[in-house]
């Protein structure tokens, strides 16, 4: 299928769907709208990024407008439930736009703001509900909330629900689910615990596998620069100092990281902001709605945080740290290069982090070529570090196990924070926290770029010294 059109799609969904200049669909949407408007179960394998929002969105306002019914007070006819309060405020954000014309209502439940104007919202109903497990099973426990009327019930990035813990607060909320509903289950991976929720949610589903999570886009020029971490935040500054970066995503670890890499950011006189669990959601909200419209050029976030981040506009991301879930990168990078746009991610690794970008890539079958940073080697860290040596590394996540479960935010940065240990007393020293930042062999990131197209032999040259 090669237009909208040829999914029996109503008028008014169609005339949205111009509007938000949506004119082909994605693989994705091919193989899920016609299963999803069947009234079939389906469980979807699909990044972010490739329209999985719009693949159950409008067949389900195609059904719900159909119908002719009415919600009950307190009740929803959907459920869509999704790991973070960005990616619940983007679904949200997009169901209001397909759906402009429809004349049904739909309201967003996620934490970090007021739980009493949801409860409002709910009194007498809504065709379409939207939010993360947490704030929904806080409304179910509030009375406020009854899940016995739901017609279809969609679960997004299960495996994210996972790494959160969010699968016994899933499993209530389904207990409350009727048995009759339609159910749409989509993930980027799965688990083997995320496969098990699958089959106890739907019945005899189809299945719509796109883009394996192993992919990497085609459009995105990668490279890794091996930087030690006190060196690590004077050279993201350098970076960002370039004109070519006209907005950039820089990712952390943890919380905490990012906070500290957007203050070191903003003393070395770029201004940045930082997106994670632990700020309020109206802060979340002023950073991203300034990154979204420009106004913000760097924007730095953990994984969790990052969902429901879509702008198209991202011509850069920096992995401040690797991530300990290969996957992760592969979602991380995802955020540029989008819509046919070609875009760049450059990852600092440090010595420690080594395994972590073995693992990445093993999953995705590709060497990253190396980006020399003038000034900067592993030997210089240590003499420029004097500090007691650090613990052994943790393992890659997906090597890690406790009490059969895989921990969130291991291995260094979880010990160290984002910028590593304190500088005191090194403020002066190159590269060290936010002091002079290095100059990285000459190459602007424009000129990686440009020799992203060149398939030259010095890049695999350098890994020697790896």
């Amino acid at each position: 299928m090669t237009s909208f059109s040829d999914f029996g799609l109503n008028g008014p969904i169609l005339n949205a769907l111009v509007r938000e200049a949506h004119t082909a669909p994605t693989p994705i949407q091919v193989a899920a709208i016609p299963v999803v408007m069947s009234g079939r179960d389906l469980l979807g394998i699909a990044q972010t990024g490739t329209g999985k929002t719009a693949a159950f969105s409008l067949p389900m306002l195609h059904r719900l407008a159909a119908s002719g019914k009415r919600a009950q007070p307190r009740t929803c006819r959907a459920l869509i439930l999704s790991p973070t309060r960005e990616l619940s405020t983007q679904i949200g954000e997009r169901v209001q736009a397909y759906g402009a014309d429809l004349g049904l209502t739909s309201t967003i439940a996620i934490g970090g703001v007021s739980i009493r104007s949801q409860i409002r919202a709910l009194s007498h109903g809504v065709d379409i509900l939207i939010g993360t497990p947490g704030r929904l099973f806080d409304l179910m426990q509030e009375r406020a909330l009854r899940l016995d009327a739901v017609e279809i019930f969609v679960l997004d990035e299960a495996d994210r629900m996972l790494d959160m813990g969010f699968i016994h607060a899933i499993r209530k909320i389904a207990a409350a689910l009727p048995a009759q509903r339609q159910s749409l289950f989509f993930s980027a991976t799965m688990p083997r615990e995320i496969e098990t929720l699958a089959r106890s949610l739907l019945r005899d589903p189809a299945m719509a596998a796109v883009t394996p999570v192993a992919k990497t886009a085609d459009l995105i020029n990668q490279r890794v620069a091996f930087v030690p971490q006190p060196a690590k935040l004077g050279v993201l500054a350098n970076f960002l100092a370039d004109p070519a970066v006209s907005r950039a995503l820089v990712f952390t670890r943890t919380k905490r990281g990012a906070d500290r890499v957007a203050k070191g950011l903003e003393q070395a006189g770029i201004e940045a902001d930082a997106i994670h669990g632990n700020k309020s959601q109206p802060q979340r909200d002023r950073a991203l709605r300034s990154f979204r419209e420009g106004a913000l050029r760097v924007l730095v976030a953990t994984d969790i945080a990052a969902r429901g981040i879509d702008v198209t506009e991202i011509t850069h991301v920096f992995n401040f740290e690797l991530p300990n879930e290969p996957e992760s990168y592969v979602h991380r990078i995802g955020r540029t290069g989008r819509a046919g746009a070609a875009g760049i991610a450059i990852s600092l690794c440090n010595d420690e982090e080594r395994a972590y970008l073995r693992a990445i890539e093993k999953l995705t079958k590709l060497s990253i070529p190396v980006l020399q940073i003038e000034g900067i080697s592993m030997a210089a860290a240590a003499a420029m570090d004097p500090a007691p040596a650090r613990s052994r590394p943790a393992k890659p996540r997906h090597q890690q196990t406790k009490n059969g479960q895989r921990p969130q935010n291991a291995g260094p940065a979880k010990r160290q924070g984002a910028g590593g240990r304190p500088n005191h007393g090194r403020r002066n020293k190159p590269g060290a926290g936010t002091g002079a930042p290095q100059r990285h062999g000459g190459m602007s990131v424009a000129d990686v770029a440009a020799a992203a197209g060149r398939r030259a032999g010095t890049a695999s040259g350098h890994r020697d010294g790896r």
